[in-house]
């Protein structure tokens, strides 16, 4: 008996077309050719590129517009803007009567100058202006006793005159009654102008005395007024011997030692004014042009800004810096200390609404004149102008425009490629 096997069961299906793979590579074709024609231009950028620089060894910067202002920033140190010396008036033994680092206030004692050569002219000077007012007092008793000989005189002469007169008109009447003879009365005529003659001059002798006398008097007392001007001037220098603290403050140093002796002018002591403050500040000779008195500047103490302005400008040039002081606008900061160091900046140029980019090495590898310009992954050679140069920003005159990228490292290493592939 034969079996049958399932040979009539199976039917041959037709094989069904895979549309969906296709698709899919279809689609991958088509993501291929887009891929090739958008990387093309990037692909031509890189294939011409002549040099290649690591993303990490580059710094980037980009364009902007805005207020430039150009700066020098420099250290200074702080000083007392009132620190005087004393100095001695003249020779003698110094006695101190403070110490080094003690508060004083105005016009204290400090110290005291024994000069015995001043105190003994001063002595002298004195001894003769009493002299001299004794000699003027004398003269004035002189003068009125000599006023009442000259007024003695006139008196005199003046009834000498009047008897004269009287003798005159006696005379007339006895010549008229033919009493006298002709001598007679003119002698008594005679008598009369020698009597007029006497009483005159006694007058102008008494008034040119009188002068004469006044002179003399006056004499006296311009010798004293001009005694008296020495006198004051060598109580002004003794007086000057005491020292007296000019402000308040500190005394800063004593120059010389207790009890020595000191010449004229030698300095002695020095007080320092601890309310009033100013940084003096070492600015480069190449800035010294730029700088100008009453120009603005920020003093930096801990993490505030302090404003500041520029009050003098050294005319001479040392070391290659100009030195120059800057005083406080307002309140200085406190704990200040003498010959501390502060960073200061002043602001030297201020533009409105200009192009700029931060400053970078690039400045010294083109000189000024050419930098690099990122545009994607590649850095293209471009020249440019700048300007004026602050310690943070460039000012960019052309070439470059708003919101571009520039290299702003060094560009040394791209030898002066027209471009270069940045790798990130």
């Amino acid at each position: 008996m034969k079996i049958a096997d399932t040979s009539g069961q199976d039917v041959v299906l037709e094989r069904p077309k895979n549309r969906k793979k296709r698709i899919i590579y279809l689609g991958l074709i088509t993501l291929f050719i887009i891929s090739i024609l958008l990387l093309a231009p990037a692909f031509s950028r890189w294939s011409s590129a002549e040099h290649s620089v690591s993303y990490d060894r580059v710094r980037l910067a980009t364009v902007s517009r805005g207020d430039f202002v150009r700066d020098v920033s420099v250290q200074g140190k702080i000083i007392a803007a009132v620190s005087p010396t004393l100095y001695a008036s003249a020779s003698g033994t110094i006695s101190f009567h403070v110490q080094a680092g003690e508060d004083v206030t105005q016009n204290q004692l400090l110290a005291e100058i024994d000069s015995p050569e001043l105190n003994n002219q001063l002595e002298q000077e004195q001894a003769t202006l009493q002299s001299m007012v004794i000699d003027k007092d004398r003269q004035v008793i002189q003068s009125k006793k000599q006023a009442l000989e000259n007024q003695k005189r006139v008196d005199l002469a003046k009834v000498t005159l009047n008897a004269a007169e009287r003798e005159m008109r006696r005379a007339d009447k006895a010549y008229q009654r033919n009493a006298i003879s002709s001598i007679d009365y003119e002698k008594a005529q005679d008598d009369l102008q020698n009597a007029k003659l006497a009483y005159q001059h006694a007058v102008q002798d008494a008034k040119l005395n009188k002068e004469s006398l006044d002179f003399e008097l006056k004499t006296k007392r311009l010798q004293i007024q001009r005694q008296q001007l020495m006198v004051n001037d060598l109580l002004r220098q003794v007086d000057a011997l005491k020292l007296h603290s000019p402000v308040d403050g500190i005394v800063g140093q004593l120059v010389v030692e207790e009890k020595t002796a000191i010449a004229k002018n030698q300095p002695v002591i020095s007080v320092v004014d601890l309310t009033q403050f100013e940084v003096e500040v070492s600015v480069p000779e190449s800035y010294a042009d730029d700088l100008g008195i009453g120009m603005e500047a920020e003093v930096r103490a801990g993490n505030e800004l302090y404003q500041a302005t520029l009050v003098s400008i050294s005319p001479e040039i040392q070391n290659n810096q100009v030195l120059g002081r800057v005083r406080f606008q307002g309140k200085p900061p406190e704990g200040l200390r003498q010959n501390q160091r502060l960073t200061t900046r002043i602001l030297l140029e201020l533009k409105q609404d200009v192009l700029m980019v931060k400053r970078g090495q690039f400045l010294d590898s083109g000189a000024g004149r050419v930098a690099y310009r990122v545009t994607g992954d590649v850095a293209e050679k471009t020249a440019i102008k700048t300007g004026a140069r602050s310690l943070s920003h460039v000012e960019i005159i052309d070439g470059l425009e708003p919101n571009e990228q520039i290299i702003i490292s060094s560009t040394e290493s791209f030898q002066g490629a027209a471009s270069v592939l940045i790798n990130r």
